[in-house]
């Protein structure tokens, strides 16, 4: 698992069947510099700092056959009130 900060969408008008509802995000992995493209449910936006699986784990997540997603969004990470 990966903390990242989404930086983008990805527009995508067209998708292969089994992909379920959700967008394309482009995140940028805290600390590394570099960007992956990650599949979100939770509805997540540009500037939120976000949780990443990826691998089997992302896609074994969807119920029934699993789409061809390696990287998907799992929770939002809140900002500590106390700093």
């Amino acid at each position: 698992m990966i903390s990242a900060t989404v930086t983008g969408n990805v527009w995508a008008t067209r998708r292969i069947e089994g992909i379920p509802a959700g967008a394309f995000l482009e995140v940028e992995v805290d600390g590394t510099g570099s960007r992956l493209i990650a599949f979100d449910v939770l509805g997540t936006g540009v500037g939120e700092h976000v949780l990443v699986a990826q691998g089997s784990v992302a896609s074994g997540w969807f119920t029934g056959t699993p789409p061809p997603v390696d990287a998907l969004i799992i929770g939002s990470i809140d900002s500590n009130p106390n700093k």
